[in-house]
C-alpha cells in the first residue's frame, strides 16, 4: 500500500517559521505530483500549491503566494513545505498529496486529481 507521512507541525508565535515535510511510505517508484493543502475545521479543504516530480518550481494559490515554498527531493518522494512569517489565520491541519496520473493531466490546486493523501499534522499559530 502507498501511505503518506507528515512531519513537522506544531505551535509556533506570530511572525514564525516552521517546515513540514512528507514522504511517501510502501512505494518504490515516482508521483508525476506532490502537493500541499490546508484545511480550518468546518471548512474545506484549500489549495496551498503543487509541484511536477522533477522540477524545482511550484504552482501556488493566489492567496498563498509570498510566504510558503514548496520543495521536493524526488529520488526520496519527499515533498516540503517551508513556511515564513506565519499568522494566526495559517492554524490549520496540513496534508500533502501525491497524484500518479501523467503530470500533464494534473490541476495541482485540484484536490480530486490527487490519489494519495497524508493524515495531516496540525500548525497552530498564536499571537
Amino acid at each position: 500500500q502507498v501511505r503518506l507521512v507528515e512531519s513537522g507541525g506544531g505551535s509556533v508565535q506570530t511572525g514564525g517559521s516552521l517546515r513540514l515535510s512528507c514522504t511517501a511510505s510502501e512505494y518504490s517508484g515516482r508521483f508525476s505530483t506532490m502537493g500541499w493543502f490546508r484545511q480550518v475545521q468546518g471548512e474545506a479543504r484549500e489549495a496551498i500549491g503543487g509541484i511536477f516530480d522533477g522540477r524545482t518550481s511550484a504552482h501556488y494559490a493566489d492567496n498563498i503566494k509570498g510566504r510558503f515554498t514548496i520543495s521536493q527531493d524526488s529520488a526520496k518522494n519527499t515533498v516540503y513545505l517551508q513556511m515564513d512569517n506565519l499568522k494566526p489565520e495559517d492554524t490549520a491541519i496540513y496534508y500533502c498529496a501525491a497524484a500518479s496520473r501523467p503530470w500533464y493531466s494534473v490541476r495541482r490546486l485540484d484536490p480530486t486529481t490527487y490519489d494519495y493523501w497524508g493524515q495531516g499534522t496540525q500548525v497552530t499559530v498564536s499571537s
